[in-house]
């Protein structure tokens, strides 16, 4: 058999391949959102359908948010579509939207520390499946971005459609990623004041050139994801810590011990 030959990457305007997350993005574009995979669900017998997806999985700081909604059949939301692919003053009107519209929404977030603990992949799961606790009516179908969850339980899981590029297809999906990435950019500006290096407000804590530069600079924050690579390969130690020390033998405490309670 011969081997498959790997499809080249799509070309940009200067003619040279582009990167992955922007031939992504560019496939993402040519998607269409409808409610599709809600009537399929309808047609099978569910009544509560949930959209479930999650923002901040790439990022190196901060935590990861999910969010799960159902939306109203009878009261259409236009505009939906994957959070990414919408400007922020126009993922701010669509989210105030389905807050005051949907049938129940509810939005849960896991932070750096516990990441660092399970990794993100389990934090991702595990945001999911708080926001699916905290939302009211209880669903009895759930649409999902790629994924399956083990909820209520791993015994008795409710029905599910797990789907690829759910939040570029299917409105429930792009609801909830539209509520979750406003929900998490918003926590994630109010620390732009208390770290202002790392220039939160305008990364959102995610991989840029910008962000690596800082962080090999100044070292990660305490909130930065440490087992993630481009944080903990930053050659600098975090600020936080010599602060924490340098107070510590200012009022005559043990450096080792208050070091100890800061990473244990």
């Amino acid at each position: 058999m011969l081997p498959r030959k790997s499809k080249p990457r799509p070309l940009g305007k200067n003619g040279q391949p582009i990167s992955k997350s922007a031939a992504k993005l560019r496939l993402l574009k040519t998607l269409k959102c409808t409610t599709r995979f809600e009537k399929l669900a309808w047609m099978a017998g569910a009544k509560l359908i949930a959209g479930v997806d999650e923002v901040g999985r790439g990022s190196l700081f901060g935590p990861v948010v999910a969010a799960a909604v159902i939306l109203n059949p009878e009261d259409r939301i236009r505009g939906l579509r994957d959070s990414k692919l919408l400007e922020a003053p126009r993922r701010e009107v669509l989210a105030a939207r389905i807050r005051e519209r949907a049938i129940g929404w509810a939005i849960a977030a896991v932070d750096a520390a516990v990441i660092d603990q399970i990794n993100i992949y389990h934090a991702t799961r595990l945001a999911m499946a708080e926001a699916l606790r905290q939302l009211q009516p209880v669903p009895d179908h759930l649409l999902i971005d790629a994924l399956r969850l083990d909820w209520p339980s791993a015994e008795a899981p409710c029905r599910q459609t797990k789907i690829i590029h759910g939040d570029a297809l299917s409105a429930s999906i792009a609801a909830a990623s539209i509520i979750a990435k406003v929900e998490r950019d918003h926590m994630v500006t109010q620390w732009d004041p208390i770290f202002p290096a790392y220039k939160l407000a305008s990364n959102k804590g995610y991989y840029t050139q910008a962000h690596i530069r800082i962080l090999q600079e100044h070292g990660p924050s305490p909130l930065h994801r440490q087992s993630f690579a481009p944080v903990w390969n930053a050659s600098v130690p975090q600020e936080v810590l010599q602060l924490v020390l340098a107070n510590a033998e200012a009022e005559q405490l043990e450096p080792d011990s208050v070091a100890t309670e800061l990473c244990g």
